[in-house]
């Protein structure tokens, strides 16, 4: 199963360590490969220092893909780190 999804980023520090982290949690915690692209720049989401090279600020939108068995429950549930700030809007 293939799912692709546009999600912002949308706190005020942007993709940073600590998201990231949640990100490659997430990720390790499905059967599914998830890649996100910025322009040009495609990355596995299985890796901290891969997510911090795309440098995302607040605003920014990524092109989001996962790919497996678990690939919808996987977007499903990272969209909603997204749509929480990684837990830090206010």
């Amino acid at each position: 199963m293939e799912v692709k999804k546009k999600l912002r980023v949308k706190n005020e520090l942007g993709l940073h360590a600590r998201s990231a982290a949640m990100i490659v949690d997430l990720a390790k915690k499905h059967n599914a490969k998830l890649y996100f692209k910025k322009g040009d720049q495609v990355i596995e989401g299985d890796s901290i220092l891969s997510l911090l090279t795309l440098a995302c600020p607040k605003g920014t939108e990524l092109e989001v893909k996962a790919v497996g068995e678990d690939a919808q429950d996987l977007m499903d549930k990272l969209t909603a780190l997204f749509e929480r700030g990684f837990g830090e809007l206010s």
